[in-house]
């Protein structure tokens, strides 16, 4: 019983080092998952996003992301300012499928590394990190679960948020 209290806990800590010893696998960037994101697990499952560099980031007034029915997915560079979480590489956390979703790991991310390429898909969120600058940087891992991955995904959020004075990562907008 304390092993697997243990593994949980790891599982919900907040940094690339921890998301690893919790199960998190891949670790590639948007260039490489771009040109071969069928290495994706076909499940369910949470992902996260890592911005690895030890600088504070540079961020564009126009992102790459798509305008998705007509809006426009970019904000000013002072609310991605404030929105900045220092002392962390997770800059967002997604989930794919569950009870409402038949989506895998690999139909999301793919739809999310579209909508950074420019493409009208309607993957809205997570989508101030096409307004940093070295966005094909960024790193992504994901962690394929048989738990409901919206409750996974929300003790993530509360964890990071636990961790850093109440603030959600970088581009999660919502809880």
């Amino acid at each position: 019983m304390k092993y697997l209290y243990f593994c949980r806990k790891l599982e919900l800590r907040m940094n690339s080092k921890e998301l690893k010893q919790g199960g998190f696998i891949g670790f590639k960037t948007v260039k490489e998952l771009r040109s071969n994101p069928y290495e994706i697990p076909q499940s369910m499952g949470v992902y996260a996003v890592l911005y690895t560099d030890d600088i504070h980031p540079v961020f564009v007034e126009r992102g790459v992301g798509g305008f998705f029915k007509g809006k426009d997915p970019n904000v000013s560079v002072s609310e991605l300012e404030t929105n900045w979480v220092e002392n962390t590489d997770i800059v967002y956390i997604g989930k794919a499928g569950g009870m409402s979703s038949k989506a895998t790991l690999q139909s999301r991310l793919i739809q999310y590394l579209k909508f950074g390429m420019g493409k009208n898909i309607g993957h809205w969120g997570g989508r101030y990190i096409w307004q940093l600058a070295n966005a094909d940087e960024l790193v992504i891992c994901w962690k394929p679960t048989d738990d409901e991955p919206r409750e996974v995904e929300a003790k993530m959020i509360a964890q990071f948020k636990a961790e850093h004075q109440g603030q959600r990562p970088f581009a999660n907008l919502t809880d």
